[in-house]
């Protein structure tokens, strides 16, 4: 019968259950969801004024795009 060998890591480089090589390996992971969520709510949320205002019309490379160049005369309000 085999024995069950346990380690502990060093309680210097433990949080809990969480170790330093347990963020080294989900970091890579988390950076590409985390990423891709912030994309899908920045392209969902963009319709709304308080977000184009203050971010998008903002970035140099999108403000042309969403820049409003509906002449005032066409516009209900």
């Amino acid at each position: 019968m085999t024995r069950l060998a346990y380690y502990p890591t060093p309680s210097t480089r433990r949080l809990g259950n969480f170790t330093l090589d347990t963020a080294k390996r989900w970091s890579t992971s988390l950076g590409f969801w985390g990423f891709g969520v912030s994309t899908a709510l920045l392209f969902l949320l963009s319709v709304t004024p308080k977000v184009k205002n203050t971010l998008l019309l903002k970035m140099p490379v999108l403000s042309n795009y969403y820049e409003d160049k509906t002449p005032t005369s066409d516009k209900p309000f």
